[in-house]
């Protein structure tokens, strides 16, 4: 069997080595699928991917022995999942790999924001000690809203609690028990934004969520209100978050997403027409890490040692399924 990864790191790539070699012949690719020749991988069996690669149709028809696709994320929105339905070929993901993982992350963006810690650390690289205009908020009896009450987003109440905060979350799908033991109150979506002092994103990206935060509903959050976004980058709209950080209307967002970010890792020469929409995106993007009440994180809220461990022994679980179906 021939089992082909994509955006793989020198470390994973021994690891699946080591479980997967004896028996099948791996590829291994450090890009993203769509930045791969065909020719390169159309003979796989196992196609694994991470986030910037894109599974199209064109690509799965192009492995005539496809029969997995497996992502090591929790997202599959990059991936064409009805194409590979009807083709009968299995998608699976990582489901449960990084709950605490991202919400410690969400945490760390939020601290960022609300003690300018990352402002104060730039400062002091330049020598300067002075504590003018670093002057926080503590998140005690503040209110923070958390959008999307899936796994990451209750890891988010339960740690939003211990600060003593006020939680607020929406979400379709509500758990009276669980608001009742963590101590939430579950908000129809405008109120969320109008009673949170912070709003935490936890959504999956779909044509419901695409640009859920855009020049309406910035409108509607309080003024002076915090942005995160650990989510999915689409599910902001760049344009109303620019304008709603340039008239003050919020006081900062902390970003490990962004909109169109598989843009930013490409090689930017390859976009120069100031009209592709794909310029439009890294010069939006450019702008929102030039502000100093931003902090932009690259798609790292997952990245921890043991978030990793748990990906990659999810990851080899799935392809060893199919293996044994064999």
């Amino acid at each position: 069997m021939t089992i082909s990864f994509f955006e793989i790191t020198e470390s994973q790539k021994e690891k699946f080595i080591k479980v997967f070699s004896e028996k099948h012949t791996l590829k291994f690719f450090e890009e993203p699928i769509q930045n791969i020749d065909l020719k390169y991988f159309d003979d796989s069996d196992v196609l694994c991917v991470f986030v910037y690669s894109a599974v199209s149709k064109e690509i799965i028809n192009s492995c005539n022995n496809l029969k997995l696709i497996v992502t090591r994320s929790t997202g599959i929105d990059h991936i064409d999942t009805e194409h590979a339905n009807k083709r009968g070929i299995d998608v699976k993901n990582v489901p449960l790999y990084g709950e605490n993982t991202v919400a410690e992350h969400t945490f760390a963006l939020i601290l960022s924001l609300s003690r300018k810690i990352h402002e104060s650390y730039i400062s002091t690289t330049r020598g300067n000690f002075s504590t003018d205009g670093l002057m926080g908020f503590d998140l005690r009896n503040k209110t923070i809203g958390i959008i999307g009450g899936g796994r990451i987003g209750l890891h988010v109440a339960r740690m939003a609690r211990s600060f003593g905060m006020h939680v607020r979350v929406y979400d379709i799908n509500q758990d009276e028990f669980l608001a009742e033991i963590i101590n939430f109150k579950y908000v129809p979506f405008d109120e969320i934004l109008k009673q949170s002092d912070i709003i935490s994103l936890h959504l999956p990206s779909n044509k419901h969520t695409r640009h859920i935060i855009n020049k309406e509903s910035l409108s509607k959050m309080r003024e002076g209100a915090i942005l995160i976004n650990t989510a999915r980058g689409d599910l902001v709209d760049t344009s109303a978050l620019l304008d709603a950080l340039d008239t003050g209307k919020i006081y900062g967002a902390g970003l490990d997403v962004l909109e169109g970010e598989s843009f930013m890792i490409e090689e930017e020469n390859k976009f120069n027409s100031p009209i592709s929409e794909a310029a439009k995106v890294i010069e939006k993007n450019k702008k929102l890490t030039q502000k100093p009440n931003v902090v932009i994180t690259p798609h790292n809220a997952f990245n921890s040692k043991e978030a990793i461990d748990r990906i990659i022994a999810k990851t080899i679980e799935n392809i060893n399924d199919l293996l044994v179906k064999q």
